[in-house]
Parts: C-alpha cells; sequence; structure tokens
C-alpha cells in the first residue's frame, strides 16, 4: 500500500515482526528510552498537537507519549514515538524554531 505521508512517499508491506524488532534497541535521550533504528518525520507545530491529540483520542499505544523535550534548552522540540503494526518505530517530532533541527 502507498501512503502520502506528509508529501513523501511510503510503500508499506505488511510482514510478521522479526525478533530484532521485537527486541529493538534503545538510546537514552531525555530521560527516555528511544527507539533505534527509527523513522522520524518533522511536521508543523500546530500539525504535531493536532495529530497528537487524535492518536491519542484513538487510544493510542506510544512508545513514548508525546511531550516536549530539552524544553527550554538548544534543540526543543515535541516529539512521540509509536510503532506501526510490524513494530518498526516511528517518531513525529515539530519545532517552534526550525534553526534548531540539528542543533546542540
Amino acid at each position: 500500500m502507498d501512503f502520502d505521508f506528509y508529501g513523501h512517499q511510503l510503500v508499506i508491506h505488511e510482514h510478521p515482526q522479526t525478533p530484532s524488532q521485537q527486541a529493538a534497541h534503545t538510546n537514552p535521550v531525555d530521560g527516555h528510552d528511544v527507539p533505534v533504528p527509527h523513522f522520524g518525520i518533522i511536521l508543523g507545530w500546530d500539525e504535531w498537537e493536532a495529530l497528537a491529540e487524535r492518536l491519542k483520542g484513538f487510544g493510542t499505544e506510544f512508545v513514548i507519549e508525546p511531550y516536549v523535550r530539552f524544553k527550554g534548552q538548544v534543540g526543543e522540540q515535541a516529539t512521540m514515538f509509536l510503532l506501526d503494526p510490524c513494530g518498526n518505530a516511528l517518531e513525529f517530532k515539530a519545532f517552534k524554531d526550525m534553526s534548531q533541527l540539528f542543533a546542540k
């Protein structure tokens, strides 16, 4: 199935989870265990907030609940992580200041 994913084409094929996906590695970031590897997309701040509310309304199970990471610091961003049906980690994030995208 093909998806228009915020202007990007994703071609998705369902397959069983592999052991590597079931026991995914993580890296500690801002007090959370961030799944590695993961696919990430950057949305506008308002889009991110609307998506977070929509997903919460659907009762989505998050790997990392929607929150603002690095609040008041360089690289401040809104982020959330969830798994697709095959166990692939997806990150949705937003920046109020896009110049902070790769800031350290």
